[in-house]
């Protein structure tokens, strides 16, 4: 369902004295969706991906689920192997030595106090919305890869089938369909929702994490997760070697994990969880421009294959930890956990069991939830990270940080191409009819040819771009910087915001268009391309005119621009939300991170 705005902004008259165009708003669609239901997207189709597969040597793909027999087969094996090993005077001695546990030092603490159990809860019940939601971003485009760029055939993971031959395949159309209850939400390409869902919950995982860093210093629990000896190593083999054997360790957890169990959680604490931070990190344009000595090496595919690696650690430590604590004394170690004592009663037990009926009660309303209310779960979404955004978009960087060596050798098309007559008649004369309209809230409105743009200083620069999908592409733009534009059309002290509008329609209708800050319109890395890698701007990348601003993601750098109006504020253009997708697809008018 979508809700016109057309009752709370009155349009300002598009066609000024003597025919002359001041605005593209008549051509806007100024509904903006409030549901997620068969109308939203444009009635986006769903289409479902191909099993897991991991890519051995050049072109071969091995399909995961064969993991699963073959797990099954080694994991028989290895209990075989352990109970002969077992029989053996040396492993019985070697046993017997190190029997799978490290010496603590006589400070260490005894039992779990009532906060780490509250910590435990808080952690599972987040990471319920951060996993799901990161599924279906990664599903948005269901490939990783360990090149800068994403060309295909380099990835090296994916969920979807080979890309197709057509030049004019795009990122969208390669976005997979998730069920409800795996996905957050399901539906294809619900990536903006699904972002809100994830970034939003993140910086809840982070306090929650910053506040169990300091509670564990602060009391000394960190000496039961930080290995302190090398017998660790010994020991843990020791302890592989029962668990296998299925003759299992005796459980220690209230006064000492064994070796095992220490490395997994010094790992999924200590590096597993900053990583997740550090990686998602990696994947911001604004931070990524800014710090180039960091991501000229940590690139965002490296930074997003490696998230990816983190989730599969913490989905495999879940699955791990829970089939042990439930096998190895389920009542003792539930009570551990959520009744801070170490018995046997089933105090814990009850406990645990009324958290889970909260986390399947919010597990299964998520996804409906999410369908119904999405402004909700967006506006939530945006007081939790907005903060973040906005301070991250205010970073101005230097060109200088790739060179053409750098350029990828595919760079994704994507979005709606245009299909009007207006456009077919200009790009069958070569665009020699085009006029770039820039108008609104300045001192001289002007009205622009290609030779006119050209004959403006030429800016060049080769940037990376970042997808909202998670693709991305380094290139060389060469066009007009935004601050000539500003310089000839002089902006009034009002304009705060300035709406790039493209010959494309959008998947609802009205065409697209996108708010920029004006503050951003001034940086060095803004800009119009009508150039690309030494060529003119071809159909699938935006011909004839495309926005660059290195600071956002890809989604917001308008293609096949035909306008430019600067204005108040984007409360009073098309949906009011600050975007195409904004008004339909639930994204946010800030998108640095």
């Amino acid at each position: 369902m979508a809700i016109s705005s057309k009752d709370q902004h009155t349009p300002a008259a598009d066609i000024g004295a003597g025919g002359k165009r001041l605005s593209f708003r008549d051509e806007l669609d100024s509904e903006r969706y409030s549901v997620v239901d068969e109308d939203w997207a444009g009635r986006i189709p769903a289409q479902y991906g191909v099993a897991p597969r991991v890519r051995i040597g050049t072109s071969k793909w091995f399909n995961l689920l064969w993991l699963i027999p073959i797990g099954l087969l080694l994991l028989v094996v290895g209990i075989a192997v352990a109970k002969g090993l077992r029989e053996l005077p040396a492993v019985q001695d070697f046993m017997a030595q190190y029997p799978g546990t490290s010496e603590l030092p006589d400070n260490a603490p005894v039992g779990f106090p009532a906060w780490l159990g509250w910590q435990h809860f808080l952690n599972a019940f987040l990471m319920i919305f951060i996993i799901r939601s990161g599924i279906t971003i990664m599903a948005d485009h269901p490939r990783f890869y360990w090149t800068r760029h994403s060309t295909p055939g380099k990835d090296w993971f994916r969920m979807q089938k080979p890309v197709p031959e057509d030049p004019l395949y795009t990122a969208k159309a390669d976005s997979i369909t998730l069920p409800d209850g795996v996905g957050l939400p399901g539906r294809r390409h619900s990536i903006g929702l699904a972002r809100w869902w994830h970034l939003g919950v993140d910086t809840l995982w982070l306090l929650n994490g910053i506040v169990f860093f300091i509670l564990i210093f602060a009391t000394g629990q960190w000496m039961r997760l930080v290995p302190m000896s090398w017998d660790v190593i010994p020991n843990s083999i020791s302890v592989a070697i029962q668990y296998l054997s299925l003759d299992w360790p005796a459980e220690t957890g209230w006064v000492n994990y064994n070796s095992l169990q220490l490395i997994a959680y010094f790992i999924t604490v200590f590096l597993a969880a900053p990583a997740a931070l550090i990686t998602g990190l990696g994947m911001s344009p604004a931070l990524s421009t800014k710090f180039k000595w960091i991501s000229s090496v940590f690139s965002i595919q490296v930074a997003r294959s490696l998230h990816f690696v983190v989730m599969v650690w913490f989905l495999l430590f879940i699955v791990v930890h829970v089939t042990l604590v439930l096998t190895t004394g389920a009542l003792r170690n539930l009570n551990h956990m959520y009744a801070s004592r170490d018995d046997e009663t089933w105090v814990g037990f009850w406990i645990f069991a009324a958290s889970l009926v909260v986390m399947i009660i919010a597990w299964v309303a998520a996804t409906p939830f999410t369908y119904r209310r999405p402004r909700v779960v967006q506006r939530v979404g945006y007081a939790l990270i907005g903060p973040a955004q906005r301070l991250f978009e205010h970073i101005d960087s230097n060109p200088g940080q790739y060179t053409e060596k750098d350029i990828s050798p595919y760079f994704w098309h994507n979005g709606k191409y245009p299909e009007t007559d207006e456009y077919k008649e200009l790009e069958q004369t070569a665009f020699a009819d085009y006029r770039l309209v820039v108008g609104g809230l300045v001192q001289n409105p002007v009205e622009l040819s290609l030779t006119q743009l050209r004959a403006l200083p030429y800016h060049e620069q080769i940037t990376q771009h970042f997808c909202i999908q998670g693709w991305s592409g380094v290139a060389k733009w060469g066009g007009v910087r935004m601050q000539d534009i500003l310089d000839l059309v002089q902006p009034k002290p009002e304009a705060k915001w300035v709406i790039f509008y493209s010959f494309a329609h959008g998947p609802d209708g009205g065409i697209y268009y996108d708010a920029q800050a004006i503050e951003q319109m001034s940086y060095k890395l803004t800009m119009l391309a009508y150039d690309m890698n030494n060529e003119a701007l071809s159909f699938g990348h935006g011909a004839p005119l495309r926005l660059r601003n290195e600071t956002q993601l890809g989604f917001k750098m308008v293609k096949w621009i035909k306008g430019i109006e600067f204005v108040e504020h984007f409360s009073e253009v098309g949906g009011g939300l600050g975007g195409y997708n904004n008004d339909h697809e639930f994204f946010g008018y800030r998108q640095s991170i």
